[in-house]
Formats: C-alpha cells, sequence, structure tokens
C-alpha cells in the first residue's frame, strides 16, 4: 500500500513524499527522469523497509523556490526531512542526480540520519578523463542510445507524446538544468570531499552507461573510503529498469553484508 503526503520543510519548500512498506527507512532519490525511474526500487525494498520516495522540488510539477539553486541544498533539504521524522541510519539509495544528493547528503550528515549509501550510475564528480555526457545536447534518440543496452526497446519518439507529458519532461528538464547545470552534472570540490563518507557504500553501475561510464563509476567507488564497486550486465544508466532483478540481487547482497570489491 502506498500513501502520498507534503511534508513543508520550510514555507516555500514543500516535499511530495511517496511511502510504502513498514521497517528501517530507506530514503530513495531520483535522477532526472523523475520519481517512476526509481519507482522499482522502492517497490522491492518496500518489502522489508519502509521505503520513502520523495519528488524533488521542481520535478513533476512540484513547486521550487528560487532560492533552491544547487544540489547541495537539495542534500541538506533531505537531511532535515530525515531529521523532521526522526529518522536515524537511514538506507539511501540514489539514482543519477538522486545518488549526487546522497552523496552530498553522507559528506554532510552529523546527526547520524544516513546508515548506508547506495550509488547507482551517479553523477556528481570531476573524473579526469572521464567526461560526463552532454544530456541536454542530446534529441530522443541520443538519449536512448547513451542511457541504455537496449536503445531501441527504450526509445520514445516524443512526436508521440500527449502535450502535457511532453510539457511536463520539458519541465523537469530545465529544473535539472537550473540544479546541476553550471557547472554541468558535478560540484567541482565533491570528489576531494567524499573520503568523508564514514558509511558503507554500494557504488553500482551499468555496464553500458555511456553518461557516465563504468570507469568514473570505479573512481568514484575508490574516492569512498568503505565502499564496494559491482557492475549490472546488459544495463546502462538505468540498471534498475533494464536489469530489476541483477539491481536488486546486488542491493540485498550489500544490505545482507558479505565482501567487498568489484564484482560483475
Amino acid at each position: 500500500m502506498t500513501a502520498m503526503r507534503t511534508i513543508d520543510l520550510q514555507p516555500d519548500l514543500p516535499i511530495r513524499l511517496s511511502e510504502s512498506g513498514s521497517g528501517t527507512a530507506v530514503l530513495v532519490l531520483h535522477g532526472g527522469g523523475g520519481p517512476a525511474t526509481v519507482e522499482p526500487i522502492a517497490t522491492h525494498l518496500a518489502g522489508t523497509h519502509s521505503a520513502l520516495t520523495p519528488t524533488h522540488p521542481g520535478w513533476n510539477g512540484s513547486p521550487r523556490p528560487a532560492s533552491l539553486t544547487r544540489i547541495e541544498d537539495l542534500a541538506a533539504a533531505y537531511l532535515n526531512l530525515l531529521g523532521e521524522l526522526d529518522l536515524a541510519d537511514a538506507l539511501v539509495v540514489g539514482s543519477s542526480i538522486g545518488g549526487w544528493i546522497a552523496a552530498e547528503m553522507a559528506v554532510q550528515d552529523r546527526g547520524h540520519r544516513v546508515g548506508r549509501l547506495v550509488l547507482i550510475d551517479s553523477v556528481g564528480v570531476d573524473i579526469p578523463g572521464q567526461p560526463i555526457r552532454d544530456f541536454f545536447a542530446l534529441d530522443a534518440r541520443g538519449v536512448a542510445d547513451y542511457s541504455y543496452h537496449d536503445g531501441n526497446r527504450f526509445y520514445v519518439d516524443p512526436t508521440t507524446l500527449p502535450t502535457e507529458q511532453l510539457a511536463a519532461r520539458q519541465a523537469n528538464m530545465a529544473t535539472m538544468r537550473a540544479l546541476a547545470g553550471d557547472p554541468y552534472m558535478h560540484d567541482p570540490s565533491l570528489l576531494g570531499r567524499l573520503s568523508e563518507i564514514a558509511v558503507p557504500t554500494l557504488v553500482l553501475w551499468g555496464e553500458s552507461d555511456r553518461i557516465v561510464t563504468p570507469d568514473y563509476g570505479r573512481a568514484l567507488a575508490a574516492a569512498i573510503p568503505n565502499a564496494r564497486f559491482e557492475v549490472v550486465r546488459q544495463a546502462g544508466h538505468l540498471p534498475q529498469i533494464e536489469q530489476p532483478e541483477a539491481t536488486f540481487r546486488s542491493i540485498d547482497g550489500f544490505l545482507g553484508g558479505g565482501d567487498h570489491g568489484e564484482r560483475g
């Protein structure tokens, strides 16, 4: 059973929150494609956790205050959200930009709100020799080909979309550009601050991701002291959509303990 509610963190910052399941809290953070891209993760984890999936301010028609202009600010807001809900040692799972938010939350965390991290094809850092693909320069065909192992399976011709759905997508991209467009999809200081993350971390990557490559992911994982890196075969930037069962096995294995190190 999924419930929806809105939590007013500030007078101008309402957070729309989807909640399902029960148990230890997991905060599931979406990327540029919106909450639907992480719904499979939330549904899976709701079997053993209390899964909380916020809609980032500015996505899917939700309001974004003019003062919210950085991913760093959004990470601070979500730490405040965990505080408002009186949650500690939460699992935080982030996909793409959501992974960037999750990593920033763990760096900022001083109240033991974050207990574990799962970063899935995360952006957010500048890796020499591993540029982040300019998502804003891609047409729909390019988005499918660079984001997925099987681009043909997931390509959507934008001319076939209803006007309101196309407008919503464009509004989401405008919000992403406002929060992460300059500097493009990274914080120049974050890579050097990842050493402050003290919690166990799984860095999970689709082997066919051409937005941020697996080598980018390996470098990201290497910068986090207690991280392990795993590859999902035949998947791109959203392995939870292309290869959900393999993605969930990796997450479940991480939560159940076990050795650290690259797998794939």
